[in-house]
């Protein structure tokens, strides 16, 4: 499953770990629209696909 990273803090949403209140598995396309950072509190639309170096 792809990751999101926070454009703000960093903070990273893995789908495999979920979060606070967000059951492992979810993936960020499934979060709800109003769900925020955990971190930093930002909206869901500061969260960009996190690119992998190959």
């Amino acid at each position: 499953m792809d990751r999101w990273v926070c454009e703000l803090c960093g903070y990273v949403y893995d789908p495999a770990v979920g979060a606070e209140g967000v059951d492992p598995g979810t993936p960020f396309e499934e979060l709800p629209e109003d769900w925020e950072c955990p971190e930093c509190l930002a909206s869901k639309d500061k969260f960009k696909l996190e690119m992998h170096m190959r």
